[in-house]
């Protein structure tokens, strides 16, 4: 299974949060391919500049290689694919990881339960 992980979720790993349980780090481990998105790259640049999120954004980046995942880029197809998307979730930065989880297609791990109405691919930790 290929697999993209929501931003919250990476974060969680990232900061060995509690919240990763070991379901989590079990589908991780299992996994044939593992991406992070340049929008999680993007989201957490974003939120820590207005003070929502502590850390430093170039170490959530660096943790991209430091766990062995992979960068998913935004290309112009995943964009696109967006404006595809029903108006379940207003977030950007969600619409935008489903987007490149179905165009990819990647299987989406999140914790947020709305995003599951999206598709199929995505499953809720």
């Amino acid at each position: 299974m290929r697999i993209l992980l929501d931003t919250h979720i990476f974060l969680w790993l990232v900061t060995d949060d509690r919240k990763a349980k070991k379901t989590l780090r079990t589908q991780i481990e299992a996994a044939t391919e593992v991406y992070v998105s340049a929008a999680s790259v993007w989201e957490v640049s974003i939120k820590h500049a207005l003070g929502k999120i502590d850390g430093d954004p170039v170490a959530f980046h660096q943790a991209i290689d430091t766990f062995g995942f992979r960068e998913l880029p935004i290309t112009g197809e995943h964009t696109l694919a967006v404006a595809k998307l029903p108006p379940i979730h207003k977030d950007p930065f969600d619409r935008l990881l489903i987007a490149q989880a179905i165009a990819e297609p990647l299987t989406l791990l999140t914790a947020d339960e709305l995003l599951c109405e999206y598709s199929d691919l995505v499953r809720r930790i």
